[in-house]
């Protein structure tokens, strides 16, 4: 039955989540006026708003002007529960070294926060600062429930994450005349590190950093990808932030020494 709840509730959500990354990067309002066809300016009727079913019921086309409604929005708010269902799977070990009375419900404002910076960060290569400097302002807030250890390597964790990533970028604009990462990046890294803490977030970019290189690569190689043309950094940090999270650093780190014993013949 929680699990049903979660899942509702993370539908709607992703509904909401839709609205902030189409309005947001338009500096419109995310709440007025209410939901609406882009197209035709009619408000969506609360029956054809509901999250995964209102899209199945129109058929993908808008009730008035039948101008076709994106597959994105029901992925989205499917994707949102399930990862509001994943929330509930929080390892021990993971959760950023919270006390387990907050788990898993302390995961559900990282989901939220997260989620709409990956979808604007696809569209338009920008990460929201209002969205993380949110995303701090909480992930530090909750970490007080851990006590004041646990606060103060977070509190050290966002600071120094902020300026590796800062001056990473600024070093590689030296060198090769072009920063190797957005300043939304340092500061996503930034909020990661308010939830995660020291450890958490350095083992968050590595599996970012791995990922983004899988996925560049591949990109690159069967001609997706322009040899110089950059791609969004932000989902694949985020992806980090949320599987360290689930299982925490040093499972992660199990798993990579795991990975390169044979390689390394030990």
């Amino acid at each position: 039955m929680q699990g049903l709840v979660l899942a509702l509730f993370g539908a709607c959500i992703g509904s909401f989540t839709n609205v902030v990354a189409w309005r947001l990067p338009r500096q419109e309002s995310v709440v007025v006026p209410g939901s609406h066809c882009p197209r035709c300016g009619h408000a969506v009727r609360w029956h054809d708003n509901l999250p995964i079913f209102g899209w199945l019921l129109l058929l993908g086309r808008c009730r008035d002007c039948r101008s076709p409604i994106s597959v994105r929005y029901p992925v989205v708010e499917a994707l949102s529960a399930g990862l509001w269902l994943s929330a509930a799977y929080v390892q021990p070990s993971g959760g950023g070294g919270l006390p387990l009375a907050v788990l898993p419900w302390a995961g559900l404002p990282l989901i939220a926060l997260l989620l709409p910076l990956v979808l604007i960060d696809f569209d338009h290569m920008w990460l929201p600062e209002p969205l993380c400097r949110w995303g701090v302002l909480v992930g530090l807030s909750i970490s007080t429930t851990a006590g004041l250890a646990v606060f103060v390597d977070h509190l050290i964790a966002t600071v120094l994450a902020l300026l590796a990533l800062e001056s990473l970028s600024a070093l590689a604009e030296r060198l090769a005349g072009k920063p190797a990462l957005g300043l939304g990046d340092a500061k996503l890294a930034a909020m990661g590190g308010a939830w995660l803490g020291l450890w958490g977030i350095a083992l968050a970019m590595g599996l970012a950093v791995f990922a983004g290189a899988v996925v560049g690569g591949v990109a690159r190689i069967t001609g997706r990808l322009a040899p110089q043309q950059p791609f969004p950094f932000g989902p694949f940090i985020a992806l980090g932030i949320w599987l360290v999270w689930l299982m925490g650093p040093f499972w992660w780190w199990e798993q990579w020494q795991a990975a390169l014993t044979p390689w390394l013949g030990l």
